[in-house]
């Protein structure tokens, strides 16, 4: 139980750092779209996606799995400043040269984006990448060390900024540069696109937050043990393949729409634009899945000498599936509020939303699953299952995107995740088995969907929100009703809410 409250409470400080870092765009999501509510506004607001995009392909390039093979050789009695200074020195001169080649291609990658002649904005992305790989080791010392709170700080400072330099830049300095457009400013500004002071403002941010982690690689000295490098190595490069494989899954999508779309290119990025601000209305599960991914890797490795291991690895199953599912109809269910999340012009792409939710509900589910190839040391497994999803991601939009557009790209992505959720659930119990109460966990994800289906039922038959909402609010007290009835006993035996079952 004191494990489980650990592990709870961690998910918690890094669900708020990851509001303010990994899930940035979803932060901004009804900011940036609000101020983009007009046709050339989603235009760039699509080239913007789809630069992420990419940039979520070189991010797992820049850090090829180290962050995880930290956790492992710390786990394994390794000494932690010999492996800090090693895996930091390996990631400084990977990242110099990496940068260096992107650098040099920056005019090609920006014509096949489309940007034009802003070729600086790919110099920009680069900073950013490296930064914020620079930053991961650092991190990945406060997660191993039990430090959420230092995490969650240094996330929270930098968002901070970059949301003051968005507004600024993208709401407040048009209205000035149009007043006053023969001062200096006036004309450096005008020099750009929204584009371009988005990535501005995020460069900002994780110039910040690296600043922010000084204590923690201050003491650094360039210079790494070989031999623990090479076994370094050797331990995390299925990784580069496991993470690129599910950046397809992740990212694909947004990069293939626009190009298979049977449509002009403005259009085309119109609809990125539409698809991508509602891909971030699945914010609300996308956050815990990223905390809990966060906490739950490091706790993971630490637990894995337990011989009641398995058994907890049960437990937190079937907690976080009902987390999930309550996640789901929190967002589904509210739809109707959910809504204005993203401005007027974007909101013709809701039907997307419970498709991807259920996407991330399998995905989640893959993430606390594939704890048995990581302990195991059978990285090469996770490997396999990642580049079957990717299969299906590429095969399925290809197939699809020209005729169905936006939805393939949807159906693909739940697709992938339930292929990799059952991979790696039936690969799992063969090699590390764990008695996860698999029946219950199906019966809480039926009575989730239909419950959802019920809602659907009652939009059909009325247009009034305020019926929407009360339906809502009844159908999310049933299902948290079924909890509390189900797992009333150990319900009981938790603090703080055990004294009200008991």
């Amino acid at each position: 139980m004191a494990s489980l409250k650990q592990l709870a409470g961690q998910t918690v400080w890094y669900g708020l750092s990851n509001i303010a870092a990994k899930l940035l765009n979803q932060l901004l999501t009804p900011i940036i779209t609000y101020m983009l509510n007009n046709p050339s506004g989603m235009v760039d607001y699509g080239n913007f996606s789809m630069i992420y995009a990419g940039m979520s392909f070189f991010n797992i390039v820049y850090t090829y799995g180290l962050e995880t093979a930290y956790f492992r050789f710390v786990a394994t009695g390794t000494d932690k400043n010999k492996l800090f200074q090693t895996t930091f020195t390996s990631l400084l001169i990977s990242s110099v040269v990496l940068s260096g080649i992107l650098i040099y291609f920056r005019q090609p990658i920006s014509d096949f984006i489309g940007l034009g002649s802003h070729s600086e904005y790919i110099i920009w992305c680069v900073l950013i990448m490296a930064a914020d790989t620079m930053a991961a080791i650092p991190y990945a010392r406060l997660r191993q060390e039990g430090r959420p709170k230092k995490y969650a700080f240094t996330r929270v400072a930098g968002i901070f900024v970059n949301i003051l330099l968005t507004v600024w830049l993208v709401a407040y300095c048009p209205s000035q540069v149009a007043g006053h457009p023969d001062t200096a400013f006036a004309q450096w500004y005008l020099q750009y696109t929204p584009v371009g002071f988005l990535i501005m403002a995020n460069l900002a941010q994780s110039v910040v937050t690296f600043l922010l982690l000084y204590k923690e690689w201050v003491g650094y000295k360039f210079g790494f043990d070989k031999e623990l490098w090479q076994k370094i190595l050797i331990y995390c490069w299925p990784m580069l393949i496991v993470g690129m494989g599910g950046m397809v899954n992740e990212t694909m999508d947004r990069l293939m729409l626009p190009k298979l779309l049977l449509m002009d290119a403005a259009a085309a990025k119109t609809q990125l634009g539409i698809y991508a601000a509602n891909y971030k209305i699945a914010i609300f599960i996308t956050l815990f899945i990223q905390a809990f991914k966060m906490s739950a890797e490091p706790f993971f490795f630490g637990q894995a000498g337990n011989k009641n291991a398995p058994v907890m690895y049960a437990r937190v199953m079937k907690w976080f599936v009902v987390t999930l599912c309550v996640a789901f109809l929190f967002t589904a269910l509210y739809i109707d509020l959910w809504q204005y999340i993203v401005a007027s012009q974007y909101r013709s792409g809701l039907g997307v939303v419970p498709i991807l939710l259920a996407a991330n509900i399998a995905l989640g589910i893959y993430y606390n699953l594939s704890v048995w190839y990581k302990i195991t040391d059978r990285m090469y497994m996770g490997m396999l299952i990642t580049l079957a999803g990717a299969a299906v991601t590429i095969g399925l939009n290809v197939a699809f995107i020209p005729t169905y557009g936006m939805y393939a790209c949807a159906w693909a992505t739940l697709a992938a995740y339930v292929v990799m959720m059952g991979l790696s659930y039936g690969l799992g119990q063969r090699y590390y088995p764990v008695p996860y109460a698999t029946g219950k966990l199906l019966s809480y994800i039926a009575i989730m969907l239909t419950l959802y289906a019920t809602q659907q039922g009652v939009v059909a038959l009325t247009d009034s929100v305020v019926l929407h909402i009360a339906s809502a609010t009844v159908l999310m007290g049933a299902f948290v009703g079924a909890v509390l009835v189900r797992e009333r006993q150990e319900l009981a035996g938790m603090p703080v809410i055990g004294k009200w079952l008991k």
